[in-house]
């Protein structure tokens, strides 16, 4: 691989954390250092600033103001959610970023994400490669979600799921005093390892995740055993995403159809009601209050 000199763009898109901003300051101040890094340019709004020519150039910041963004929530720069569409059905986009790095000689091109900005990397690596430009596509991989394929943790897991184990571990002073079931409801639409790690951390008896479908009559058995050993309470972290068998058997339009006329706020209200049917059909729901608690 031949060695680059010319201009850095640093970008960031998808939510707004204070992950985005430490790892935006370790990506900024390392490129400064760098001999050949000529220009460090800072996209306003993450690749919508590249494509409309909203770059700040960083060098000419103070030093001190740029080391607060190593502590400071949301995103500096600003943030987007613009999905790009595949180069082979539209590469309007592709021309004008081609167009930029020119301009301004971009050989590095950092982009802070999570699948959505892992995809607008690859898809820009391949552009520039197709069209003979040489420059440096790289991936930082920011989501709570942990789910960007070749990584062990990304940035932001680790305090996504410290918030949600303090969450669930606060509950269990109130689920003793009051006997009742708690239903914690985690973010985690599709994946499970925040629920998972912070249900395990936290010490919820009953952990519902997104990737293994739910049976109602086995989380009534674990809350009977529960209370017939004596506990009166039980604390349910339930994952957003979490699905039942029965609905996992659903057609994917299907599913998507019964969510859409869903009743109920989130997965947590339905499963509180699922839960009071069931002992309601044992005669035994005058034991069992329900409350539910969202972790987000």
């Amino acid at each position: 691989m031949s060695e680059l000199k010319g201009a850095c763009i640093f970008g960031q898109s998808g939510g707004p954390t204070s992950v985005i901003n430490a790892s935006a300051y370790g990506v900024i101040a390392t490129a400064l250092k760098n001999p050949n890094i000529t220009r460090v340019l800072g996209a306003e709004h993450g690749i919508k600033g590249v494509l409309n020519d909203r770059l700040f150039d960083m060098g000419q910041e103070d030093p001190a103001e740029l080391e607060l963004l190593k502590y400071t929530p949301s995103s500096a720069l600003g943030s987007c959610r613009y999905k790009m569409a595949d180069p082979d059905v539209d590469d309007t986009d592709y021309k004008r970023i081609l167009e930029i790095f020119k301009k301004y000689d971009v050989r590095y091109f950092f982009y802070n994400g999570g699948n959505d900005s892992m995809d607008t990397c690859n898809k820009i690596s391949k552009y520039m490669l197709k069209n003979g430009y040489e420059c440096r596509v790289m991936g930082i991989p920011k989501t709570i979600d942990n789910d960007i394929w070749g990584t062990d943790m990304t940035f932001g897991f680790q305090s996504a799921v410290d918030i949600a184990t303090d969450t669930i571990d606060r509950i269990h002073t109130t689920a003793t005093s009051h006997s009742r079931v708690f239903i914690i409801e985690v973010m985690g639409h599709k994946v499970g390892h925040v629920t998972l790690h912070a249900g395990i951390a936290g010490g919820a008896d009953i952990i519902l995740l997104p990737e293994i479908p739910y049976d109602i009559k086995a989380i009534k058995n674990v809350i009977d055993k529960r209370t017939q050993a004596g506990k009166r309470f039980t604390i349910l972290a339930v994952a957003e995403g979490a699905i039942s068998k029965e609905d996992a058997k659903l057609k994917k339009k299907e599913y998507k159809e019964k969510l859409a006329n869903r009743k109920y706020p989130s997965i947590a209200y339905e499963l509180a009601e699922q839960i009071e049917k069931e002992f309601a059909k044992a005669d035994e729901i005058a034991n069992v209050l329900i409350e539910v608690n969202m972790a987000q």
